[in-house]
């Protein structure tokens, strides 16, 4: 009797675990990774009361469409400036370059950013910032803008590929305790990014 009681326990166990992997799924490999970093109390910026009730992140469908291969252009001799934030941190910023890059027949650019306080930390030290907002910015994905993360080791012969599927929101779309760059007029996309994450609806 008491091992078919351990069965049955062991059983439920595996399939509560089954159905929370299920309802953490996305279409992609990038998506699945920030669903799981999200239910994940240690790591999420989310509120307890919208952790709680978290299923998981809204997406644009994916479209392969929206990965372009965009031109670097290096800025020479680029001051360092403090970024403006959703608070009054300051931090301090370089600009990196300007990528060029077609996008349904359309030619764009949009700046690229170095955070000069991840030039110390062995982990980010490659990582590059560029923020943009386009013309779903406010209704259909967050107001401020989106993320996308570059590292200077993903560029190759002045090149790098921008995936606009694999976006994120900064923090503050999600937790007001947070303080977050704000995206820089000069990169705006005159243009729908229907991919990528969507606005998140606090509950």
């Amino acid at each position: 009797m008491q091992k078919f009681i351990l069965f049955i326990s062991l059983f439920l166990m595996i399939s509560c675990n089954s159905q929370d992997k299920r309802a953490l799924v996305g279409e992609t490999e990038y998506q699945q990774k920030e669903n799981a970093r999200f239910k994940d109390a240690s790591k999420s910026p989310l509120k307890k009361r919208d952790l709680k009730k978290f299923k998981g992140l809204d997406f644009f469908p994916v479209d392969s469409s929206f990965i372009v291969t965009a031109k670097l252009k290096r800025t020479k001799n680029a001051p360092v400036f403090e970024m403006p934030t959703t608070t009054d941190r300051k931090p301090l910023y370089k600009e990196y370059g300007v990528l060029t890059f077609t996008l349904k027949g359309q030619n764009y650019t949009l700046t690229i950013y170095q955070n000069q306080g991840n030039l110390e930390d062995e982990e980010y030290k490659d990582y590059l910032f560029l923020p943009f907002t386009d013309d779903t910015s406010g209704n259909e994905s967050y107001g401020g803008g989106r993320y996308m993360d570059v590292k200077t080791t993903d560029i190759s012969n002045n090149t790098i590929t921008l995936n606009f599927n694999n976006t994120y929101n900064p923090y503050c779309a999600y937790n007001d305790r947070y303080s977050c760059p704000l995206t820089p007029r000069k990169n705006h996309l005159d243009i729908e990014i229907k991919v990528g994450i969507k606005a998140f609806k606090k509950n």
